[in-house]
């Protein structure tokens, strides 16, 4: 189901996955990484794909044998928990916690509206666990945005397979908080590097800040609910309690308003009070917003749609991708530096295709196999594409660099393409001195100020 071809080392588009059923929708996020097995997830109509450079593609039954609706977002548990949780957002409201450690999901977790978005903490946390409270254990943080503006603040409790089997407990889940701070259906999630901070963007045009410790640390934090255990219970569903924390848009910490919805948001992890939102289609401008004065750094105009945004990790740089955009504006995929607004560089495509959505891809080859565990794959009816024609034997997938890896994107054809916008050396800026890519050059502008693609 999905097809892999390679372009030439001068095209910016170094791999292409093709992907039938890839939902053509602004709102849905339907890429994941994990860095833990080096796996890419990928949202596929009611079903989810693994995707590797060492072992291709593989179908987990488990988790898309009963599918009742399409998928809307996806995303992994972090790094430092080691355990690859995967969140699987539902439109019918339910999301899916499953790792490739396991067999079958531990958990889902029926919503009563549907779910739009799903955003794991990049770290842990450490918190009481539901087996023993009297025992602190690290915990990972979810957020879970619906349709109706509501986001709910959940802890994942997630021991290892050895603890699972030795103790007899799978886990738990903990509703920390409904944050009802919006009006229209949740299309961005995002935290701070160290999670100190995350916000929430919406079909609303608003975006939300909240500070973390404000809500683990509020005097009317409940106990553990939600516990759903298999080793001792044949529910397969954790329902949301009643009684929690419920918070309101009075208790964020900022709330900045754009002129279309909001998807992209993305802190700088070079500047802790940083952060850039990108406005939907009555908008077309990236945001770089003070996070404790609330203040309007700069703009820049983009004249289409902002899909999503990444910083790159050893650079003062951003990446943009973009859906509609006006007719004579044909970059899809943008960088810009910060603090001058400088376009760096600026990716044409040649089509009237769309960046839907886009996470970053880490460099350097593959791990080697030796260090990746086994993904349970099921062969479906009619995927033979999708594993047939996935390369073989060695990695070719290596072409980004080491330090900054790639982008990924899911684009409106149906496809997933791998950029490769941070290149070793630094390049000088796109101006109408040295030309640009595309018909498009940006106007020098210093900090503070709007740049705009023309």
């Amino acid at each position: 189901m999905i097809r892999s071809c390679l372009a030439n080392k001068s095209d910016p588009i170094f791999t292409v996955l093709d992907a039938p059923l890839l939902r053509d929708d602004y709102y849905t996020t339907l890429l994941a990484y994990s860095s833990t097995l080096d796996i890419l997830a990928v949202g596929l109509g009611r079903n989810v794909y693994l995707w590797s450079e060492a072992q291709g593609v593989s179908s987990p039954e488990s988790i898309n044998m009963d599918s009742p609706a399409h998928i809307t977002s996806l995303s992994f548990s972090s790094a430092a928990g080691a355990q690859a949780i995967l969140a699987i957002a539902r439109a019918e409201g339910s999301v899916t916690l499953w790792s490739p450690l396991d067999t079958d999901p531990r958990f889902d977790i029926r919503h009563q509206s549907p779910a739009s978005c799903v955003c794991f903490s990049p770290t842990t946390r450490k918190g009481q666990s539901y087996r023993d409270h009297d025992l602190t254990i690290c915990v990972e943080d979810l957020l879970v945005g619906d349709e109706t503006g509501v986001v709910y603040y959940w802890t994942i409790e997630w021991p290892s397979a050895l603890q699972r089997d030795l103790f007899g407990f799978s886990g738990a889940t903990t509703l920390i908080a409904r944050l009802s701070c919006h009006t229209q259906q949740i299309c961005g999630l995002s935290w701070s590097p160290n999670a100190e901070y995350f916000a929430s963007g919406s079909n609303d045009n608003i975006c939300v800040l909240f500070e973390t410790r404000s809500i683990v640390s509020h005097p009317s934090h409940p106990g553990p609910v939600g516990k759903f255990d298999l080793a001792s219970s044949t529910e397969k569903e954790t329902v949301i309690p009643e009684a929690t924390l419920d918070l309101q848009v009075a208790n964020a910490k900022q709330t900045w308003a754009l002129n279309a919805a909001v998807k992209a948001i993305a802190f700088s992890p070079h500047h802790r009070r940083l952060l850039a939102l990108g406005g939907g289609s009555n908008d077309r401008q990236i945001h770089f917003v003070h996070i404790l004065s609330g203040a309007v750094l700069a703009r820049i105009d983009c004249c289409a749609q902002v899909t999503s945004l990444i910083w790159s990790k050893a650079r003062r740089e951003i990446c943009a991708t973009f859906g509609f955009a006006q007719p004579d504006h044909s970059v899809r995929v943008a960088v810009f530096a910060w603090p001058t607004c400088e376009q760096l560089v600026a990716i044409p495509w040649l089509d009237e295709h769309r960046a839907l959505w886009a996470i970053p891809y880490p460099g350097g080859p593959a791990p080697p196999a030796a260090l990746q565990k086994p993904v349970p794959s099921t062969q479906q009816e009619g995927s033979e594409d999708f594993n047939d024609s996935i390369m073989e034997g060695e990695s070719r997938y290596c072409s980004r660099t080491k330090v900054e890896g790639c982008v990924i994107i899911a684009t409106s054809d149906a496809s997933i393409k791998f950029h490769e916008v941070w290149p070793e050396k630094k390049r000088r800026a796109v101006t109408n001195d040295v030309g640009h890519l595309g018909g498009s050059a940006i106007l020098e502008e210093r900090f503070g100020q709007t740049g705009i693609i023309r």
